[in-house]
């Protein structure tokens, strides 16, 4: 049984300024969790796409096999990082069939507020 895609997008994309200080579990984030049922390591390229300017990446992630990974937008520095308070798109693609969700998390305001959906799959 094959699970998953090789092509995903995620059309929302926005990292909250002003949190910086909170350190790196409550500082506002968005992640894709990336999820390899395969039994060969996921070789993943993530693309960023902006309104204003050219695109960003790739960015390289491996997510090994029969294994998850939880990517943080942030943490992404090669071949840049991605600005907060920026608007943005993001492709993501795989050599295998992978699985891709995205979440927010805002720490912006005192009431922690969590967004999560599922990612647009490509063409199969």
């Amino acid at each position: 049984m094959s699970i998953g895609r090789k092509s995903w997008a995620i059309a929302e994309g926005y990292l909250p300024p002003g949190t910086e200080n909170l350190g790196h579990a409550f500082r506002s984030h968005e992640a894709a969790c990336l999820l390899n049922p395969n039994d060969q390591p996921a070789h993943v390229k993530i693309t960023i796409f902006f309104a204003d300017r050219d695109p960003a990446g790739p960015y390289s992630i491996t997510v090994p096999a029969r294994r998850t990974s939880h990517m943080r937008f942030d943490d992404l520095k090669d071949p840049e990082p991605i600005p907060r308070a920026t608007d943005y798109s993001s492709v993501i693609e795989s050599d295998v069939p992978i699985v891709v969700q995205h979440t927010r998390l805002d720490s912006r305001r005192a009431e922690l507020a969590l967004l999560s959906t599922i990612a647009f799959p490509g063409p199969e």
